[in-house]
């Protein structure tokens, strides 16, 4: 056994395999895999191991793709049969808002090449003829749809892996996991002890465990899942060629062939959770007693869309583990509390995106960063709010709604709230319907009457109204939005410019009271991140970023060390916002304030410390909703008395709360951009417009790349874009983010961020494009359907910056 490697994989599972085989396929061939037991132990051998292309992330589907495409190249390149059938599969949708995701599904096919279209009854029918079509509103067609073999599937990744030079150990499981001061680790087994620079976490039912041993917790939590097989079925032995698969999610089923019979999964909502206090170590190959009550709900579902299923007598029946995440998404990257630490845990649909997922993984090893952004995915995504409560109460709300629809804006309730600021409850009694960011509950928009709740789905739900109503007060008059949930940091000590400079791409600002906006630069060359930087004093700073990505950006700012005696600390926690915004704030704050806020003495992009309402604030005239307005923070402990003098003194203004759904329409009708959505890893500074803001006469992090990426033509542009129709009528659908552009039949892009512009009157759409320029004529895919559309010159709302400016 080697002593020393690049990397350690802990896992033998399908993800682990792949992972390892992907490494080797970047080059780096001294790597090891340690396996506790046998490959495939835990849950990757009892996977119905279906596979499917399309997803609702676009990212997600890429990497799905990805792997659907590298089964049969991993056969011929090992020899090892991976048990590849793909007869294709049918998506049926039984409501109007599952044919609106499976036509916005086919339309994401389209623009990137997948096959996935629609088919008619007479054709679904020769494809399946088991399958009653009764009630179904809109079939879907994926030809490369099927299953592989799990244990196949896993040995051809480890015999690719040996042939690239890889080691793997089985029978041998992890006893610690040391860091150590270089930032390498020691993997000890009674096997002896390998020194490697990368420990890769992969570790399955047993991930939580391993996690441990480097002092981590992690958001998981394992619960039973079960599925059948029938007996022979007289019709299916007759065929000459193999049934696709049906994916009959309105009916919470999976089903498809096995052998000469079929195989029906389901998720039911009578779910049950395991090991919640620990995996045990000595589980292996185990089933669970069979518990066919508790999915019989769901097996007449599928009884009466494949009526045979009903009269097969049922062979076999798999009851086994899965483990979970809150989200159901894995739990994907480098432990950014951690030195080379690499988590890989919680996957699901393992078949569908094992080898995107070792590809991916490889990639940030070997590279520093990911081809695609996975923010969907990243463990940053997850902090230590997330405790043992609430990811059970989210993993069992997701195994139990595994095949509801997600739509766009909707928030679940499961598991919270988890952390509340000081006016949480003052909000509710106000109306406040709540989201969730980073474990922080957030008005999303304020009701007549407290306790109303979001309804959901792909058209204006009925939250449409009342975001308009805060719009157009904001705009006609003001409006005060929380903005607590940014992540805010301060920076001090005689060495906070020099280190500031260092880590952000713009010029740190010199005089005493200045903001500059600043883009953070990815190891691509992309955006990682956009902030704002206040220089406070002499040697202190005030840094303002995404909340939701706070513990994303610790890997970049731990790359730069600071400065002796000075410290670099996060005071999201201990200092809470307010965005007052409007032409009539600086009506509104003059009543809580001695301080001057006219243009000459506070101009635009300007910073002081102020005393409103009795309230030490740090004031800021910056806005992201484009309207005139300051943001004002202040300690957490006064958060209640700056917010009661805030909305006490604008009520006889017609000045109200106003939550983020509203923002991200103000913010669209300026044109802005926000991070994750139109700003990520994957888009260069001049493809987003923060080109200009990238200082290239001084060093900063990934400053080589910025330049390479900066010399290319960009491949996109971000654009503004307005719809067509009747866009005041609320049963319409406005673009929420995803969908494709087409331009003369030809797909030229995507939206990233979509909105109703209230206080313009237009649907707008944020989003990429190539090969076309201002004043064109596109069509939007909002529904999966082709919706007209024009390219702007210039945003709708104020495109001089007048009113910012006022």
């Amino acid at each position: 056994m080697r002593t020393q490697a690049q990397a350690v994989v802990i896992g033998g599972g399908v993800i682990g395999c792949s992972i390892l085989y992907h490494l080797t396929k970047l080059g780096w061939t001294d790597v090891v895999l340690l396996e506790r037991d046998e490959l495939t132990s835990g849950s990757t051998w009892h996977a119905a191991a279906n596979i499917h292309g399309l997803h609702d992330s676009t990212n997600i589907s890429r990497i799905q793709h990805y792997t659907m495409n590298l089964y049969n190249r991993l056969e011929a390149e090992t020899g090892q049969s991976c048990g590849v059938f793909q007869p294709g599969s049918l998506y049926l949708a039984q409501t109007e808002a599952r044919e609106h995701q499976l036509r916005l599904q086919a339309a994401k096919a389209k623009l990137y090449g997948m096959n996935f279209h629609e088919v008619t009854r007479d054709e679904a029918e020769r494809l399946h003829p088991l399958v009653d079509f009764d009630g179904i509103r809109c079939i879907m067609w994926e030809p490369d749809g099927g299953n592989v073999d799990p244990s196949g599937v896993t040995n051809a990744y480890a015999a690719g892996a040996r042939q690239n030079g890889a080691e793997i150990i089985r029978f041998c499981p992890v006893t610690a996991t040391e860091a150590q001061p270089d930032g390498t680790w020691i993997v000890r087994t009674p096997k002896g002890d390998i020194r490697t620079d990368w420990v890769v976490n992969a570790a399955g039912l047993w991930g939580r465990e391993v996690a441990a041993m480097a002092g981590l917790t992690l958001p998981l939590q394992p619960t039973e899942h079960q599925y059948f097989v029938t007996e022979t079925i007289a019709e299916i032995a007759t065929l000459d060629r193999r049934l696709p698969s049906v994916a009959d999610r309105d009916g919470e089923y999976y089903l498809r062939q096995e052998g000469k019979g079929l195989l029906v999964g389901a998720y039911e909502r009578n779910m049950r959770f395991w090991a919640e206090d620990g995996t045990p170590q000595g589980f292996g190959h185990e089933l669970f007693a069979d518990d066919l009550e508790r999915i019989e709900d769901n097996m007449m579902r599928a009884i009466a869309r494949v009526p045979v299923v009903g009269t097969a007598g049922i062979k076999r029946v798999i009851n086994g583990p899965m483990i979970w995440s809150p989200d159901s998404n894995v739990l994907f990257g480098p432990v950014p509390e951690l030195s080379n630490y690499f988590c890989c845990n919680g996957i699901i649909p393992g078949f569908s995106q094992s080898g995107g997922m070792g590809l991916l993984a490889a990639d940030w090893i070997v590279t520093g960063e990911t081809r695609y952004d996975m923010f969907a995915w990243d463990i940053a995504r997850f902090g230590d709010w997330a405790d043992k409560a609430f990811t059970k109460a989210r993993v069992g709300d997701q195994y139990a709604h595994r095949f509801a629809i997600h739509f766009p804006n909707e928030e679940r309730a499961a598991g919270r709230p988890v952390r509340t600021r000081p006016v949480h409850d003052m909000q509710k009694r106000m109306g406040a319907v709540m989201g969730l960011n980073y474990g922080w509950e957030h008005p999303l928009w304020f009701a007549d009457t407290p306790d109303a709740q979001d309804t959901n789905g792909f058209t204006r739900q009925n939250w449409w109204a009342p975001v308009g109503a805060e719009c157009r007060m904001l705009r006609d008059r003001a409006g005060i939005i929380d903005i607590s949930n940014f992540a805010k940091y301060t920076c001090k000590g005689p060495g906070a410019e020099d280190w500031l400079n260092a880590v952000f791409a713009n010029r740190i600002p010199t005089q005493v009271g200045r903001s500059c906006l600043t883009p953070l630069i990815g190891v691509r060359g992309g955006i990682a991140g956009d902030f704002t930087v206040t220089r406070l004093a002499a040697d202190e700073f005030w840094i303002i970023g995404s909340g939701m990505a706070e513990r994303y950006h610790q890997r970049f700012f731990k790359q730069v060390p600071l400065p002796a005696d000075t410290i670099f600390e996060s005071r999201t926690e201990a200092i809470c916002g307010f965005n007052i915004a409007g032409p009539e704030s600086r009506a509104l704050l003059s009543r809580l304030t001695n301080a001057s806020l006219a243009t000459q003495d506070f101009p635009f992009m300007r910073s002081r410390r102020i005393e409103v309402a009795g309230v030490d604030c740090l004031a800021l005239r910056v806005s992201f909703t484009g309207d005139l307005g300051w943001e004002l923070h202040c300690a957490t402990a006064e958060q209640a008395q700056l917010y009661t003098a805030l909305i006490d003194a604008g009520q006889d203004m017609g000045i109200g709360p106003v939550g983020s759904r509203a923002l991200m329409s103000l913010r669209i009708e300026k044109g802005y951009g926000s991070w994750s959505r139109e700003y990520s890893p994957e888009y260069y500074p001049q493809e987003v417009g923060l080109d200009r803001l990238c200082k290239m006469d001084k060093p900063f992090l990934n400053h080589a790349a910025a330049a390479e990426t900066l010399a290319r033509p960009a491949r996109e542009r971000l654009v503004l874009l307005v719809l067509d129709g009747d866009a005041t009528d609320a049963s319409n659908a406005d673009a929420t983010g995803g969908e494709p552009i087409f331009k003369d039949g030809h797909g030229i892009g995507r939206v990233t961020s979509g909105a109703y512009g209230y206080s313009v009157g237009q649907s707008l759409a944020l989003g990429f494009v190539k090969a076309a320029v201002p004043g064109d004529r596109v069509e939007v895919m909002v529904l999966g359907r082709p919706h007209g559309a024009v390219i702007l010159e210039q945003p709708p709302f104020d495109p001089d910056g007048s009113r910012l400016r006022a």
